[in-house]
């Protein structure tokens, strides 16, 4: 058993205050807001009962800004450029209580059982399929990811795709490179007045429609549910209507089993002779091979894709058939762009997210906050104040099943429990409670009860 631990009593960094967000706000906005109450009541900083130092794995080049806003708050960081497979995680991550990773390092149920300290997993993107969740929620570990903050940059590059398409744009440079004069019209059109189909209606989405109406763009879009439109956009009943009707779709859906190769030969088929397809979600939403027929037999006028199946772990890495077995021929197709998963790859898109990730994993480290997270019930907590150098959070993922909060509730029942809230997301519960009185030789006995409760999957005491 580790020795008793002291408990500070001030401390020169801040932690967040609650207080009422605004229905407009987003979640990176609230959580901002809340530390800037700390110059109305100082709060205490927490720290691990066990008093271990915290490590960082962050892979796939993620922004300096993350990994300062890390180490400003004790973390010992360790940053690499690329991805790592699933053997080279396993080897690494027994030593980590976090990771961050963007969209090619798959944390697996492999990696998952092989993390014995991990605590959190932090996705520095939108997606998050690239993570077991329901493993890591069984063993209580909550994914956070970043859902809007790289929004406006996958819009405009749609944009930029929909006039590179509509004027051939890279033929024409290509041909310029190979130092060929070809200036021509034919087959080259303005994107005003044309009709774009947006699949998938979210932050993405909406953003692309009003910028397209900008250019003077009839907007439709699907979405499984209703959605009131921005500006003269219309939504349609089903897919097939939306492929039938637009000049150019274009893909804003996450991967799921009901979109895995959602536009395939048949969908294909519904669009108009002469249209283009652009892909900026997810690899796996278009049968590429299909894709491939329809650009050869030119049903299509064209593509843009910037995501894959499978794609390279690193800069530099090849593309070719032995990623994709069609990767060569897709190559070769006239007017087709294609980029390197660069959707969200601008300065100000990496700037956002490392912000917003970094501080939703540092307040799930230092104070046990859940909100945001994507397999975890969302949990938070007003903040201890400094004043209150006696006390001690109670942070105990447990099963969902009847009679967790009796035990803990018995255990805790010699001290004042000043506040405590819990929540359910199917299999996996989560409490916080605030401990008053809690005396440096009390806290790891305290620690030892709950923790050995009969639905017990992991407890935290911060101090």
């Amino acid at each position: 058993m580790t020795a008793p631990l002291a408990i500070p009593s001030t401390s020169p960094r801040a932690v967040a205050a609650s207080i009422s967000p605004s229905q407009t706000s987003t979640l990176h906005d609230r959580l901002r807001k809340r530390d800037s109450f700390s110059v109305i009541r100082q709060p205490k900083v927490l720290h691990p009962v066990d008093n271990e130092d915290l490590r960082l794995l962050l892979v796939e080049n993620i922004s300096q800004d993350a990994v300062r806003a890390f180490q400003a708050q004790g973390f010992h960081v360790d940053h690499y450029a690329k991805a790592l497979s699933e053997d080279e995680l396993i080897k690494k991550i027994p030593q980590y209580h976090a990771i961050g990773i963007r969209s090619k390092t798959k944390i697996t149920e492999r990696v998952i059982k092989a993390a014995s300290k991990l605590l959190v997993i932090g996705c520095f993107c939108i997606g998050t399929n690239q993570v077991d969740l329901v493993t890591a929620g069984k063993v209580g570990i909550p994914v956070f990811n970043s859902p809007f903050s790289n929004s406006r940059s996958v819009a405009e590059l749609v944009v930029a795709e929909l006039i590179a398409l509509s004027r051939q744009l890279v033929e024409r440079s290509h041909e310029m490179r190979q130092g060929i004069w070809n200036k021509q019209s034919k087959s080259c059109w303005e994107i005003r007045g044309k009709t774009l189909g947006i699949v998938g209606y979210g932050h993405i989405g909406s953003q692309l429609s009003v910028l397209a109406e900008a250019f003077g763009m009839r907007v439709i879009f699907y979405d499984v549910v209703n959605i009131m439109p921005l500006g003269s956009a219309r939504q349609v009943e089903t897919l097939p209507a939306l492929l039938s009707e637009a000049d150019f779709v274009t893909l804003h859906v996450p991967e799921l089993p009901e979109t895995i190769n959602m536009i395939g030969a048949n969908e294909l088929a519904h669009m108009k002779v002469g249209s283009y397809l652009i892909n900026n979600a997810r690899g796996r939403v278009v049968d590429i091979p299909a894709l491939i027929a329809a650009l050869q037999s030119k049903h299509l006028a064209g593509a843009a894709i910037d995501v894959y199946p499978q794609e390279p772990g690193s800069n530099g890495a090849p593309f070719d058939d032995q990623v994709n077995a069609w990767s060569s021929t897709l190559r070769s197709l006239p007017n087709v762009i294609l980029t390197p998963h660069i959707g969200g790859s601008t300065e100000e898109a990496q700037r956002m997210i490392g912000e917003e990730v970094s501080l939703a994993l540092t307040r799930y480290l230092n104070y046990g906050s859940t909100v945001g997270a994507v397999n975890f019930p969302e949990v938070d907590l007003r903040a201890i104040t400094a004043e209150q150098g006696n006390h001690v959070r109670v942070c105990h993922v447990h099963s969902n099943q009847p009679g967790v909060l009796r035990q803990v509730n018995e255990a805790l029942s010699p001290y004042n429990v000043e506040k405590q809230y819990s929540d359910s997301k199917g299999d996996v519960a989560y409490l916080l409670a605030d401990i008053a009185d809690v005396s440096p030789q009390d806290v790891n006995k305290l620690r030892e009860m709950i923790s050995h409760t009969s639905a017990n999957i992991l407890t935290r005491l911060l101090a």
